[in-house]
């Protein structure tokens, strides 16, 4: 998980693990990491091979393609392979972009 603490600074956004504190969150943009589960890899009846499922969100008020483009070419330079999906939610008013992808475990 370290690596994605270096890949978010440089995106020179606030970001947070899973959420920020009641009353801390910053104004949009803002980042959110987790992981969502594991994905393993097995062998001999143990796990060989630690595999994370790892989440990005990327929050904004209003569409910003500049910032998506910024954080898919940081996640492609450090060769991840990265599935992303949108939704706005109207209760927040904020545009939720996902970036999902599998990560060896650091």
């Amino acid at each position: 998980m370290d690596a994605i603490v270096v890949l978010l600074r440089k995106l020179k956004l606030p970001f947070a693990y899973d959420h920020f504190a009641e009353g801390k969150g910053p104004d949009p943009p803002f980042v959110i990491y987790r992981c969502a589960g594991t994905d393993n890899f097995p062998a001999d009846d143990r796990v060989y091979f630690p595999v994370e499922d790892i989440v990005i969100e990327l929050y904004t008020d209003k569409k910003e393609p500049a910032t998506e483009k910024k954080l898919e070419k940081l996640l492609t330079d450090a060769g991840i392979f990265y599935e992303k999906s949108e939704i706005y939610i109207t209760t927040e008013k904020l545009y939720e972009v996902t970036y999902s992808f599998e990560q060896g475990k650091d």
